[in-house]
């Protein structure tokens, strides 16, 4: 049976594929130490779970409007005009099955096929064969380490053609954990408003950021730029809520009614009572997502401090997510044992095969000579994890 030219073009998720092996070898009773999948460790909250099991007595758990129920919708409303300076009506609004779900019907409704979209590397894994799956061509830009891996106004500038249809940015960024500064974004949104196009902006990390950093919205900056962005949003990574699959989009009521209309044929409304918990999660008590930065904050600067004393490694601290993004090229061209490292795809390998350490290669975000490891695990496991990272890296010759 022959596949559609679609399927065939589209690649796997190399963050879920390692995280596959590494599954795999535990399985066989090997205790492999996983920095692969960006998923916070702690419990979802209780109180959310109440909401949910209060929403099964009751008996919610049929078809919600495809767009979201209007409760949900109402919370979102609140939650970006408080947290984020954002005026928006609930039909501007549409709940998916995840941001991710999100993004995909975004790309669905904005790109033709031949449109160029935008995206500054290294980039979240999907954002390239999303694009691509609508058709469009990825427009890569490469940022710079030194520059915290910001995309600058001269670079967004020299990227857009005629043909350019949107740009995604995100910010806390995955894989890098950079976080763009309002003055960023302000100079960002200087070119963005001289041209026509859209910018998706991927917020899904909003809420873990440190140092004092604040968060901003790209459409808080201008009612020019709003009516030009699509926020994406969700609740999986803030409130540990990566298994209830919701997302959400606020964007210029137009589009959001055309994202509405394609998820009615494709997935229609998201989980129910994920969306009566979600609810509970944003208009809650937000002491445990509070909690859980801080601790954050505490892994980040350990695995910071551990990798920036390693000889050979640079890397940038990070302000927000919890991923870190070290520069390993220094390892290329050098071997463990029989293993020739020549990328970061080796090292990886080499990392799983020989120190049992499950990383994502940077190759799998646009970039070769860095590696991600995620800090979403015990602190138990971040120490014993580096002191396995760095024995194998003193054994390389």
């Amino acid at each position: 049976m022959r596949l559609a030219e679609r399927a065939l073009a589209i690649s796997a998720s190399p963050t879920l594929a390692i995280d596959a092996q590494a599954k795999k070898m535990a399985k066989e009773g090997i205790k492999v130490i996983s920095f692969g999948v960006g998923e916070p460790d702690f419990d979802t909250p209780q109180n959310i779970k109440d909401a949910a099991e209060l929403a099964l007595r009751q008996g919610k758990t049929k078809y919600t409007p495809v767009a979201g129920i209007d409760e949900l919708k109402a919370a979102i409303v609140n939650k970006l005009k408080r947290d984020n300076g954002l005026d928006y009506d609930p039909a501007d609004i549409v709940v998916s099955s995840g941001a991710k779900h999100s993004l995909f019907n975004v790309a669905q409704v904005l790109v033709n096929p031949g449109d160029e979209v935008i995206l500054p590397s290294p980039y979240w894994v999907s954002y390239e064969e999303i694009i691509k799956m609508a058709g469009g061509i990825p427009q890569i830009v490469n940022t710079r380490e030194e520059n915290d891996f910001r995309l600058t106004p001269a670079e967004l500038e020299a990227a857009i053609t005629p043909r350019t249809r949107a740009i995604i940015l995100n910010s806390p960024s995955n894989p890098t954990g950079s976080v763009y500064t309002r003055d960023a974004l302000e100079g960002l949104g200087k070119v963005i408003e001289k041209h026509d196009i859209a910018v998706v902006t991927d917020e899904i990390y909003e809420k873990l950021i440190y140092d004092g950093m604040d968060h901003v919205s790209l459409g808080s900056l201008s009612p020019a730029l709003k009516e030009k962005t699509v926020l994406v949003n969700g609740l999986s990574k803030s409130y540990s809520m990566t298994g209830w699959r919701i997302g959400y989009i606020a964007a210029p009521t137009r589009i959001a009614k055309a994202v509405a209309d394609f998820q009615s044929h494709s997935a229609s409304n998201a989980n129910t009572f994920s969306q009566w918990a979600s609810v509970e999660a944003l208009n809650g008590d937000q002491g445990p997502m509070i909690e859980m930065v801080k601790e954050f904050v505490k892994r980040r600067d350990y695995i910071y401090e551990r990798f920036v004393a390693i000889p050979g490694i640079s890397c940038r601290k990070p302000n927000g997510a919890f991923y870190l993004f070290p520069n390993v090229s220094f390892s290329f061209g050098k071997r463990h044992g029989s293993d020739l490292i020549q990328d970061s795809t080796d090292l990886a390998a080499a990392l799983l095969k020989k120190a049992e350490i499950a990383v994502v290669p940077g190759s799998a975000f646009g970039v070769s000579d860095f590696i991600r490891l995620s800090y979403a695990t015990s602190m138990e496991n971040i120490r014993e994890g580096l002191d396995r990272f760095e024995k194998f890296w003193n054994e390389l010759d």
